[in-house]
């Protein structure tokens, strides 16, 4: 007899004893389209976990720190300060910290430069990105402000005291509401006349924003929260310094997904009431009509982000027209770039818009995650990295 599956129908195609069909195997160098499938999976898969690799390996290792300058020492002065998004010097003794988590912390420096363990002035908060004490130049009263994610709040402090006596309780909430999502509101500043300079992000990476307060710089009353766009088309300005005889300058983040090469990260010059160009700008025209382009740039999709000028009292590389800028680095390109500490020296140009050009110098490379920055009254700079809690030093040998 038989072997019963060994059997064929009429087609010549084998079929087991019940009447179903065998499968025979794929002959050699073909597969099944289920085997494509996989294949298929598997590739997209891959490419996933480089994807997020890239993403997520700099918040993973804090980096050689490569010293670029001669005559520079780094130290870690600090630790523990969970994911710091901002810096702000109260005085000479105390620095103000963000922490993204939720948290605003005060850390005092005593005599030998070290630092105490962290104070909690105040939790709860919704992504804090800036922070700022202000005198009021009418009648000398302080006020602490915080910005959240679409909101800024004022708290009251009594003259001449410092944050470790601070009893922070419900503050005087002066806007709320600005839509928040690829990015948000930052940095708070002083402006002129005692008003504020507050930090807009826009909700998208390109998009015609709803809100008008979304991509731009307001200016805000300290005391009643009115408030107005004073600089539109500003993608994402994570934060600005005022330079004597120069002005109010500011870092601004340009679109993803456009190419390795476009668009460059910008410095920018506060002109009241400019419009800087998103999300209207292209590789073939970075600077529309009727808007103002950068008086410096860096490597595109680096992110740039935090700024501080340099003051008279810094031995720190540079002079009078010099600022230094964190760039936090980014996965947005087929080699990740930036990483680094850079300092922007401004120039004179009569051929540029604005009349100034910057020459840029890389201080610091290989420093994933660096972020807030801000020069201490007696020259010193202070950074953190986002991604390792920690308070960095930059000193002149």
């Amino acid at each position: 007899m038989a072997d019963p599956s060994s059997a064929s129908d009429d087609t010549g195609e084998r079929v087991a004893a019940s009447g179903e069909e065998v499968l025979e195997p794929a002959p050699f160098g073909e597969t099944r389209p289920y085997s494509r499938l996989l294949l298929a999976l598997v590739v997209v898969a891959m490419l996933g976990s480089v994807v997020m690799m890239r993403i997520y390996l700099p918040y993973a290792r804090e980096g050689s720190r490569d010293l670029l300058e001669e005559g520079i020492v780094l130290e870690e002065v600090a630790t523990g300060l969970g994911s710091p998004s901002c810096l702000h010097w109260h005085g000479s003794d105390w620095l103000l910290v963000c922490d993204r988590e939720g948290r605003l912390l005060a850390l005092e420096m005593n005599e030998s430069g070290g630092f105490a363990a962290p104070v909690e002035l105040l939790t709860g908060l919704d992504r804090p990105h800036g922070t700022l004490t202000w005198t009021d130049p009418d009648n000398g009263s302080e006020r602490l402000f915080v910005t959240e994610a679409g909101k800024l709040t004022a708290w009251n402090l009594e003259a001449d005291t410092d944050p470790g006596s601070w009893g922070l309780g419900v503050g005087d909430v002066l806007v709320s509401g600005i839509p928040s999502g690829n990015h948000q509101t930052n940095a708070v500043m002083a402006g002129i006349n005692g008003s504020l300079l507050w930090h807009s992000g826009s909700t998208c990476n390109v998009c015609s924003e709803e809100d008008v307060r979304n991509a731009a710089l307001l200016e805000v009353d300290p005391w009643t929260g009115e408030h107005s766009v004073v600089a539109s088309g500003v993608r994402n300005s994570y934060d600005g310094t005022w330079m004597d005889g120069v002005g109010y300058l500011f870092t601004d983040n340009g679109r993803d997904w456009d190419g390795d090469d476009y668009p460059q990260e910008e410095l920018n010059l506060w002109v009241a009431g400019a419009a800087y160009g998103w999300p209207d700008d292209s590789l073939d025209n970075p600077s529309p009509e009727g808007t103002l382009g950068p008086v410096a740039t860096f490597t595109p999709h680096s992110s740039m982000n935090g700024i501080d000028v340099r003051p008279d009292s810094s031995s720190l590389p540079g002079g009078n027209r010099t600022v230094y800028v964190t760039v936090f680095g980014s996965w947005n390109t087929l080699v990740p770039n930036g990483e680094q500490l850079i300092r922007i020296d401004l120039v004179q140009d009569s051929n540029t818009s604005q009349g100034w050009r910057g020459v840029v110098t890389v201080v610091i490379d290989d420093l994933p995650t660096v972020l807030p920055v801000r020069f201490h009254p007696d020259g010193d700079l202070y950074f953190c990295q986002y991604s390792q809690g920690n308070l960095l030093r930059l000193t002149s040998e």
